[in-house]
């Protein structure tokens, strides 16, 4: 496959065949300028790929950014159906406050509105699924980091974690080695360690 030209096995977070597998390098027939840095090619039925190395990267520095906060503070999102499982075993896990589906407009900048919490770093799934937690994340000045896909935009994304983030499979690898790697940089597991928990109960 010619994807795999792109990296150097061994420094993965996991095996390329894993990466492809799970469809996390399958962008959409569309792309925006602001990801045009992350896309490898373009395949002949139009579809745009990304470049896994380049994903690798983000969600190693996803997870040491994140592994720096109180869990607390940090608030993962997902409206997006496929991503609402693999968030909130995500936020299980590194004990992260969690908003899957719906966002209540108000969250982060009414302080009366009942479910009103104040986080210090976002998480979001999709930009365009996440725009309201987003715009709020904006307004009261925290950053953000996003899985942003080829046709995604990435106004007011701090980090963008380069990704397919529409397809199960994907968004559960993304979520579990972003979960792994913060139980990694925390010392609360080995370096080369798995988490306790299967990558299956990550997945819609």
């Amino acid at each position: 496959m010619p994807e795999e030209e792109v990296v150097v096995e061994g420094a993965l977070l996991i095996p390329l065949e894993k990466y492809l597998e799970a469809g996390i390098h399958i962008g959409t027939q569309q792309k925006t300028g602001d990801m045009e840095p992350f896309i490898y090619r373009v395949r002949s039925d139009g579809l745009y790929v990304l470049d896994v190395k380049k994903t690798d990267e983000r969600i190693r520095a996803a997870g040491k950014l994140l592994s720096k906060y109180d869990s607390k503070t940090i608030l993962a999102v997902s409206a997006r159906q496929y991503g609402q499982k693999p968030v909130h075993k995500f936020a299980e896990i590194v004990g992260a406050t969690v908003i899957p589906g719906r966002f209540v407009p108000g969250t982060l900048t009414n302080p009366s509105f009942k479910g009103f919490i104040e986080p210090e770093i976002l998480l979001i799934s999709d930009p365009r699924g996440d725009a309201q937690a987003l715009e709020e994340a904006k307004q009261i000045g925290i950053p953000v980091i996003g899985l942003c896909d080829t046709n995604s935009s990435t106004a007011n994304i701090d980090l963008i974690i380069p990704c397919n983030n529409k397809g199960r499979k994907a968004l559960t690898l993304v979520y579990y080695l972003l979960a792994r790697q913060i139980m990694r940089e925390r010392n609360l597991i080995p370096v080369e360690a798995e988490l306790s928990v299967p990558m299956e109960a990550f997945e819609s």
